[in-house]
């Protein structure tokens, strides 16, 4: 025979507070502020963003999404407390997809879902995708907050986020008409970004390492939460008057299976290892984690965020532009006819 409860049961008895939801919606409206709110109809806390594409005069407008996550990255910053870049991330992951294409990067959305929602991290993590979104040069439009007891441990929480830009639809990046001869330009990455976290959590399990321990001048936990760097307002404003003919986000896969993914299936690129030095956070989880040269390319992107690949004629113009804009640029490697060859090469 089922025994019968004698008192109502409520949503907050099942782990669920709408009135938290609502409070954080209330502190999001008046923290947030989208530095492009050219297009941004209404404010934060409707059932759907609204953007207004025809303000933007594009003659024939293409819409380029993207959507990603942060991985396990997300357990470093909550095993060590540390919420307030991680967001950056989130934002970094998509908006650094998008641009790629040559699209400018419009509105965002997050996704935040955690066990039990705690206002001031989840204040602190939608902060941070405020802050990428205003590097990014987009608008932060809209979200979904959900608490799901029993699918997360408490404290954890996990991030998804989506992003929409724009391109006209005869300046979309194609990498069709990429040929031999053309040369590659890097961007520096600021770090490991958000790839390959789970390898490292791994290693740093398997040595007990101390993420206290100072390594260039930073404490190893730095280096890992370091934000992923966002490419969008340089590289837009370069192909305003350079012609790039790919780009390639240089993500999980690393260098290895990112650049093949942009240029003709009978081409092949070599990329010259000498032409930079190693961040030394790489070199570390190499050592530790005795992992070889090739597969630390294939994992990570050892210090190189974006690749573009140009015209020879215009790597000096745009590597001094990148330069005197705020990035790290240099000549990493050129494209040649593939022959049989590995499409990635490294001398």
């Amino acid at each position: 025979m089922n025994d019968h409860i004698n008192r109502k049961i409520s949503y907050k008895d099942a782990g669920v507070n709408i009135d938290k939801g609502n409070e954080l919606v209330q502190r999001l409206k008046k923290t947030i502020n989208n530095t492009n709110k050219n297009g941004v109809i209404g404010e934060l806390g409707g059932f759907g963003g609204l953007f207004d594409l025809s303000s933007l005069n594009y003659r024939q407008p293409v819409l380029v999404s993207g959507t990603d996550g942060v991985g396990t990255k997300i357990k470093v910053a909550i095993e060590n407390n540390m919420h307030d870049t991680i967001g950056i991330d989130l934002v970094a992951m998509c908006v650094n997809d998008v641009i790629v294409q040559g699209a400018k990067p419009l509105f965002f959305l997050d996704y935040f879902a955690c066990s039990e929602l705690d206002i001031n991290i989840a204040e602190t993590v939608i902060s941070g995708i405020n802050k990428g979104c205003s590097l990014a040069g987009c608008s932060l439009i809209g979200g979904e907050t959900a608490e799901m007891p029993g699918m997360y441990k408490k404290y954890d929480y996990d991030l998804a986020g989506f992003c929409v830009g724009v391109v006209e639809k005869d300046q979309i990046i194609t990498g069709e008409n990429v040929i031999a001869g053309d040369v590659l330009v890097a961007l520096a990455s600021s770090g490991c970004h958000a790839n390959g976290y789970s390898l490292i959590r791994k290693i740093i399990e398997e040595t007990n390492s101390d993420l206290n321990q100072n390594l260039d001048n930073k404490k190893i936990l730095e280096h890992l939460l370091t934000p992923t760097r966002i490419y969008a307002k340089q590289v837009l404003d370069l192909i305003k008057h350079t012609s790039v003919k790919s780009i390639s986000h240089i993500t999980g896969g690393g260098l290895i299976d990112n650049l093949p993914r942009v240029i003709p299936d009978d081409l092949s690129v070599i990329i010259n290892t000498n032409t930079w030095s190693i961040p030394k956070i790489f070199n570390w989880l190499s050592e530790q984690g005795k992992i070889d040269s090739y597969e630390m390319f294939k994992i990570f992107n050892c210090g190189v965020g974006l690749v573009l690949c140009i015209e020879k004629n215009n790597a000096d113009e745009t590597i001094n532009y990148l330069n005197n804009n705020g990035e790290t640029a240099w000549l990493i490697g050129e494209v040649i006819n593939n022959d049989k060859q590995p499409r990635v090469q490294l001398k």
